[in-house]
């Protein structure tokens, strides 16, 4: 009787394959599907994991199956599809929004003049622990609408003749998802920050 072929050696994990699944539990936790001790728990294992076959158990009841077919984890097969690296946005005298799931780039160029401007990235892909937003804008409105566990850095940002409203965090004791970098200028307009309310 002939001996049994020898299985496939596991395949081994990349430092991309650990950041993706440990992005999983980070939206996870922020939408109240993980408490903070599960988290803790998984968030070693997925540090220490060596190999694909150790990630995946800990993200299979965290990623939906679209259409009743079969999982597909992040890393599994196909590579992610890559982030932009700049998207910009011109517009004058008009309106802006973005919302729904977009993908978001690793750097938002916003060149607005009299105009009002809403991005919402509660459910936007993150492909990237930061986003830098870049601004370039005159008179008009600038609103961002947050996911908990997002945190907003202004201190590049050079204001003239204009107001700030970033407020408190919605979600205290979350673990930061998003890391949103403001930098550039504004002159003679308005920036506001609005959390959406942690799920309970």
């Amino acid at each position: 009787m002939p001996a049994d072929p020898p299985s496939s050696p596991a395949l081994r994990a990349s430092d991309t394959d650990r950041d993706l699944v440990i992005e999983q539990l980070r939206v996870a936790v922020a939408d109240g599907r993980l408490d903070q001790a599960e988290f803790d728990e998984r968030l070693d294992a997925a540090l220490t994991a060596r190999t694909i076959d150790a990630l995946a158990p800990l993200i299979t009841d965290l990623v939906a199956v679209q259409g009743g077919g079969a999982l597909t984890l992040p890393f599994a097969g196909t590579p992610a599809e890559p982030a932009p690296e700049l998207l910009t946005i011109n517009e004058r005298h008009g309106s802006v929004r973005r919302e729904g799931r977009w993908t978001l780039p690793h750097r938002l160029a916003l060149r607005t003049a009299w105009c009002d401007v809403m991005l919402d990235l509660t459910s936007a892909v993150r492909r990237a622990p930061e986003l830098v937003i870049e601004l370039q804008v005159r008179g008009g409105t600038v609103e961002l609408v947050l996911a908990p566990g997002m945190v907003v850095n202004a201190n590049e940002l050079s204001v003239r003749h204009s107001s700030l409203g970033i407020s408190r965090e919605a979600g205290d004791h979350i673990p930061e998802t998003l890391h949103v970098r403001l930098v550039g200028r504004m002159r003679h307009g308005r920036l506001d920050t609005r959390w959406q309310e942690p799920r309970r």
